[in-house]
């Protein structure tokens, strides 16, 4: 009988035992818990209009005011029925704001209110294509230019109007006017921006931009076959 009262005492004796042990381990949690640095939230965006893609921060440093406080202060001077001009220069002339800040807060304006499209100009919409190329500004300029290397990216046929060589070239197309844009990254590094303006509609956007996305992939390959040949 001693030896079955005892062995029915050991494992009460060893929960006993293991009792402090448990609750010691959950004090150690707590204690490491409160020690432990608590999680940085991740920085909040700053915020921006859904109808411009300049920040609130950049516009209240340039013009004195945020987004939401030109919206107020426009639709109370009845800008939501006056023209881009009228717009302008009320920001311009009573609220002395520079004429580009003040073009840019009421286009700003006009897409809020729905008064214009993204894309949308006063001369209709416009698209840009911007490429950084493996060649030098004269090289680049030169594909553009000449009319036998320009054939090798672009099918259609153009008249140059305006060119100054490394820097610009201007010329009309089907629907719009055109103007190539050249800024030098390095030795052998050239940014190439086409700005294509005068389209006559948001479904134009798409299609022009994937065309001249297009023939300046193009034009990159071709680049950079020369480069590996010289």
């Amino acid at each position: 009988m001693s030896d079955m009262n005892d062995e029915a005492a050991a494992p009460m004796s060893a929960l006993k035992k293991k009792a402090p042990v448990k609750r010691k381990a959950a004090a150690k949690k707590k204690v490491a818990a409160k020690k432990a640095p608590a999680k940085k939230a991740a920085p909040k965006a700053k915020r921006k209009s859904a109808s411009a893609a300049m920040s609130d921060a950049a516009v209240k440093a340039k013009t004195g005011r945020t987004w939401s406080q030109w919206f107020t202060l426009l639709d109370k001077a009845g800008a939501a029925k006056m023209t881009h001009k009228a717009i302008a220069e009320l920001i311009a002339k009573r609220h002395k704001i520079p004429g580009w800040w003040a073009q840019m807060v009421t286009v700003g304006y006009e897409r809020a209110r729905g008064l214009r499209k993204v894309n949308e100009t006063l001369s209709g919409f416009r698209t840009s294509v911007s490429r950084t190329l493996d060649a030098g500004v004269d090289a680049a300029f030169d594909a553009w230019d000449n009319a036998k290397t320009r054939a090798a990216f672009l099918k259609e046929a153009v008249n140059v109007s305006t060119r100054n060589p490394g820097k610009n070239l201007r010329f009309t197309w089907k629907v719009g006017r055109v103007e190539v844009r050249f800024v030098v990254k390095g030795p052998k590094k050239t940014q190439v921006t086409v700005d294509h303006e005068g389209l006559k509609s948001a479904a134009d956007v798409g299609k022009v931009r994937a065309q001249w996305t297009a023939a300046m992939d193009k034009l990159g390959d071709k680049l950079k076959a020369r480069l590996k040949k010289a």
